[in-house]
């Protein structure tokens, strides 16, 4: 990385310094390989704002016969511009890749290429339309994220900012369900039900927890704050806050580890801990 994506001394590095740094990526890497010049200005650097390109490029994603890139971007502008935080928590998310994702060397990368953060901004327009009661809209918008990035996200659910989907290939999330701030989750993590119930049927996650790659987390139960859950576990009952469990059924095998378990990404299970037999 070269040091004027590090630091800039720019206007909008001051008002915006996620864009301009995005822009500034942007730029070198249309230099560095021209055949995608191209498409990287019609993504970003034909944009005067961060809002503007998300909504142009999640469009181009989801457009079809049935709504086309050009509507569906209305539909992105009119979420964006009504609900600023919107955007705001895109950017915040965006930073959770950042930060938590050895992969990820370039803040452009999540906005063209990391389905997760794709899907996850394409869910939050559906749930603003959810909101607005343009019911259509909203179920129109999860069947295209489905298809488009293999990720099933009920337009009804709840998900706090700075979040981080890794990978994110069949990770389902059901209608009550309510994700915190702060949460990463890798691929295949279901957040279901138990059965036909109706109501509040679905998980609800605190900040700060790491589900684990193949999660399972069903019913309308409680995973308290700063929580890891292993991968391949299967939860059905509450977990208390600053503990690990593991396991089908899951049960608590000791504390999470660390202070904040979704910005450290360590899933690994320390093979010292003991197994307290309370099952989860």
């Amino acid at each position: 990385m070269s040091q004027s994506m590090k630091t800039s001394g720019s206007p909008l590095a001051q008002v915006d310094p996620v864009w301009e740094r995005i822009r500034r990526e942007a730029e070198e890497s249309a230099q560095t390989e021209p055949i995608l010049a191209s498409y990287l200005h019609a993504a970003i650097l034909n944009h005067r704002s961060f809002e503007s390109s998300l909504a142009y490029h999640l469009a181009e994603e989801l457009g079809n016969k049935q709504a086309g890139a050009m509507l569906l971007q209305q539909v992105f502008d009119e979420a964006y511009e009504s609900t600023p935080d919107i955007a705001d928590m895109a950017r915040a998310d965006l930073m959770a890749v950042f930060d938590r994702d050895p992969a990820c060397d370039y803040f452009l990368q999540p906005l063209l290429y990391f389905k997760g953060f794709q899907a996850l901004q394409c869910f939050r327009v559906a749930h603003w339309c959810w909101n607005q009661k343009r019911v259509a809209m909203a179920y129109h918008l999860q069947s295209r994220i489905s298809e488009a990035y293999g990720v099933d996200i009920h337009p009804n659910a709840k998900i706090g900012r700075g979040v981080m989907m890794d990978h994110a290939t069949s990770i389902v999330i059901g209608e009550t369900a309510v994700v915190g701030d702060d949460v990463s989750m890798l691929h295949s993590v279901t957040l279901g039900g138990t059965g036909k119930e109706d109501g509040d049927r679905h998980p609800k996650i605190g900040r700060g927890v790491l589900l684990g790659a193949g999660a399972k987390v069903l019913g309308n139960i409680t995973v308290g704050d700063c929580s890891r859950v292993a991968a391949g576990s299967v939860v059905t009952k509450d977990v208390p806050r600053n503990t690990t469990v593991a396991g089908v059924p899951a049960k608590v095998i000791g504390e999470s580890g660390c202070p904040e378990p979704a910005r450290s990404m360590d899933q690994m299970v320390g093979c010292c801990e003991e197994e307290d037999g309370s099952a989860i």
